[in-house]
């Protein structure tokens, strides 16, 4: 295997002479406040799957129309279907955000969309918001060729104008094989981005945070398991992760690994705090169902803590006598009030005041799907064995199908919108009847002054009536960018 080794001395002074450039404006916003005052989102997009169905069309990114005021609101107006059969898009960003402010070349122009299971990525543009089209596509072959990566997860945005994109495992999906594939402007591959013999146990969410030359990684399974549906098993057999990955940034050192144990078993979205001087931040730990907070010490090091768990619900007709909730996502407002999570499985939405991130306040929770809502073959168990099932309400007469998934916030914090897959396998296995039906996505309308969160009854996207067949919904992005995007220097 040919691997090519990133210059970190070239990232790291280019890094310096972005930072200090503060005379010239590129995209995005100056800071997280000032984001919050950008223009109303009026579309969005989202990932949306075949692979894994049955139905043999290709995945495609869809454009939904997000504005009140439109004819077409609440619909998808638009479709790009992707070039191959079997990809499994997933957790897509752009290939510029607001860390590349003070650079006027940039310009946030290009959707990346790794595809997890045929491990393409995709490059996306957006000159035309309403109608993208496709630009260039990264094939498999070649990453594999050059770095030994496969199974592409989640992209981000660098200051420098490059793009890095953590990877699951190698081709045959051994977890041993994971890492961090880095891209240049014009989505050719650079190399790894971590420094030979610095690669993470298990692979998934990063952020970084440059003002503190620090990138935190999560670490999901290996793609050998958890391709094949979710068997807890693995667990025990060691093939999924229960770490935090700390790295030097931009260099690619990896310094620390914290051993999360069970109370962070499958540990996914990692967020920092959006002001970039801050160093705390938050990570939703699926399989244990706990939010943990991990923040740096006095010493320099970085250590964590529990500050939410969400106890399993003990069930009657499930697969396992305790159900946990299985928090898939999680974001944070970007005034850094409010922190949102979701049980994918229990099927719940949560907000907590963060004012202080050692103790978090829940100050919302809606209920917008899940396993045990009323109707379900499967009954929760009170402590006093009474039998207990939640009222999920219907949206335009639709039933909700499905958990709660993947969130995103509007920038004013004001709407935050939920679509309901995780991944085909899984999908498959926990909500068949999503695979069956389709996915959806729902606005949930958000108190800022006091918290709360309150279903829109207006907006409902059915991603079940498609034109090609039920599809399943995942990621979603905002042109101006979003919450779980930017990242600022």
């Amino acid at each position: 295997m040919a691997t090519v080794v990133l210059q970190h001395a070239t990232v790291s002074e280019k890094l310096n002479g972005i930072k200090n450039s503060c005379c010239s404006k590129g995209p995005g916003y100056a800071s997280p406040i000032e984001a919050m005052s950008g223009p109303k989102e009026t579309i969005l997009y989202v990932a949306c799957i075949y692979s894994g169905t049955g139905i043999e069309k290709p995945d495609y990114l869809a454009t939904v129309d997000v504005d009140p005021s439109s004819p077409t609101y609440s619909n998808v107006i638009h479709r790009l279907p992707m070039p191959y059969l079997h990809d499994e898009l997933h957790d897509f960003g752009w290939n510029a955000c607001s860390s590349c402010h003070g650079d006027p070349t940039a310009n946030r122009r290009f959707l990346v969309l790794p595809s997890l299971f045929s491990g393409r990525i995709y490059a996306i543009d957006t000159e035309n918001p309403r109608a993208p089209s496709l630009h260039k596509v990264v094939e498999s072959e070649e990453i594999v060729a050059k770095t030994g990566l496969a199974y592409p997860h989640t992209s981000h945005c660098l200051a420098t104008g490059d793009m890095l994109v953590s990877c699951l495992g190698d081709k045959d999906g051994n977890a041993e094989g994971n890492g961090f594939l880095l891209l240049d402007s014009d989505f050719n591959i650079k190399g790894r981005w971590e420094k030979p013999g610095h690669s993470p146990l298990f692979g998934s969410d990063f952020w970084y945070q440059p003002r503190l030359g620090t990138m935190i990684s999560s670490s999901f399974g290996a793609p050998s398991a958890f391709t094949k549906g979710f068997n807890l098993q693995h667990v025990s057999d060691g093939l999924y992760g229960s770490h935090l990955h700390v790295y030097s940034w931009p260099d690619g050192e990896l310094k620390q690994t914290m051993d999360l144990g069970n109370t962070g078993l499958i540990p996914l979205e990692t967020r920092f705090l959006h002001d970039p001087s801050k160093d705390t931040g938050f990570v939703g730990c699926a399989l244990s169902s706990n939010l943990i907070r991990f923040f740096k010490t006095a010493e320099g090091s970085w250590d964590n803590e529990v500050v939410i768990s969400v106890q399993p619900l003990k069930v009657k007709n499930w697969i396992l006598p305790e159900m946990p909730g299985f928090i898939t996502d999680i974001l944070i407002s970007l005034d850094d009030r409010f922190l949102y999570f979701v049980n994918w499985l229990h099927g719940d939405v949560r907000q907590y005041n963060i004012k202080d991130p050692k103790k978090p306040v829940l100050t919302s929770q809606v209920w917008v799907g899940g396993l045990v809502q009323k109707g379900s073959p499967v009954v929760a168990v009170t402590e006093d064995e009474a039998e207990q099932q939640f009222d999920v309400s219907k949206i335009q007469g639709h039933p909700l199908r499905g958990g709660p998934q993947m969130i995103q916030l509007s920038l004013d914090g004001k709407r935050l919108y939920v679509t309901n897959s995780l991944f085909s396998a899984w999908d498959r296995q926990f909500y068949p009847e999503l695979v069956k039906k389709g996915s959806h996505m729902l606005q949930i309308d958000v108190d800022t002054e006091r918290g709360g969160l309150t279903i829109n009854p207006n907006f409902f996207v059915d991603f079940g009536v498609e034109p090609e067949g039920p599809s399943l919904a995942h990621e979603i992005r905002y042109p101006g960018g979003d919450c779980t995007s930017d990242i600022w220097i």
